[in-house]
């Protein structure tokens, strides 16, 4: 491993702002405190909410300029704290670096909490590595934590061409329940079919009541809303009397129901948690979906990108 640099390219803003203001720079690399570790970024994601904060959302409301925006990534341990003994320099690794005070992982190196870091698990290289973290951490949490789905039951999972979605539906299918997945477009339709849903309609396309109808005569058990929309309404009409609903914070309009459970939470990162993704991840050879890939300098078209249409995630790709 190389020595670590004084200073490192990152995609900084200075004001918030559309893409424009995002910016490639010379910035100095954050110091490593005792209970982190500081990592060598290959592949970084690209999530929806990159754009709005970029725009002047702040979940924790302190936003301190030079920003340096990017929510997960992987690459390899180039330091590592003095209270870190779960990490040594050169590991391979992947990271949440959700809000980062030190700056986030649209950069050269990222200096991150240990708890927010694990090794890649087999099956996934570096670039399937950096676009997993987050999307994998809400679709398992959602699944698993939110509505605790069981085998034979019979799911909706809108939103399902997305990032998150592509890993909810096999990690369902991995549980034996049978998928109802709503996409978007004919590839979001194809995309999902391969990775496993029994059922896959195009929610700006089709009429999704009907065929809702036909999977679950008697209301579906669960519904994981991953996006708003016209379609979204309808998913609600087709759940039974005693189904479950889930949906990540930030979905709007929020799924509600009259006498429907309903949960809102939040894809947490932490060392039980990376556990449990790497577990799914190698027993069920899980496939991670990437839509679009760009270079650290095309950061401002990512941006545009994920504000669109692609199935899938949006990752950069920095080394």
């Amino acid at each position: 491993m190389s020595p670590v640099p004084d200073r490192m390219r990152a995609a900084v803003i200075e004001r918030f702002g559309g893409p424009n203001v995002l910016k490639v720079k010379d910035v100095p690399v954050p110091e490593v405190d005792a209970g982190e570790v500081l990592i060598a970024l290959d592949t970084a994601g690209v999530g929806s909410w990159d754009p709005d904060m970029r725009s002047g959302w702040s979940p924790s409301g302190k936003t301190h300029f030079p920003l340096v925006l990017g929510s997960d990534g992987s690459g390899i341990v180039a330091a590592v704290g003095s209270g870190v003994r779960r990490f040594k320099v050169g590991d391979r690794v992947y990271a949440n670096t959700f809000d980062n005070p030190k700056g986030g992982s649209h950069a050269q190196y990222a200096a991150v909490p240990a708890r927010n870091v694990a090794l890649i698990p087999e099956g996934l290289d570096m670039k399937q590595a950096g676009a997993l973290p987050i999307s994998g951490l809400t679709a398992l949490q959602g699944i698993d934590g939110a509505l605790h789905l069981k085998k034979g039951e019979r799911i909706i999972i809108h939103g399902a061409s997305g990032a998150v979605g592509t890993v909810a539906v096999q990690f369902a299918k991995a549980r034996g329940a049978l998928v109802l997945a709503v996409a978007s477009g004919k590839d979001g339709v194809a995309l999902v079919r391969r990775l496993g849903a029994v059922v896959v309609v195009d929610g700006k396309a089709e009429t999704v009541a009907s065929i809702a109808g036909r999977f679950a005569p008697d209301g579906a058990d669960a519904l994981l809303a991953l996006a708003g929309g016209k379609a979204l309404t309808t998913c609600l009409e087709a759940l039974g009397q005693d189904a479950r609903i889930a949906y990540p914070n930030g979905v709007v309009p929020a799924p509600k129901k009259r006498g429907v459970e309903v949960v809102a939470y939040n894809g947490e990162g932490g060392v039980r948690e990376f556990a449990a993704l790497n577990r799914m991840v190698e027993r069920d050879r899980l496939k991670v979906a990437i839509g679009a890939t760009y270079s650290l300098d095309e950061v401002a078209q990512a941006h545009r990108r994920v504000t669109g249409h692609v199935p899938g995630k949006v990752v950069l790709r920095i080394r």
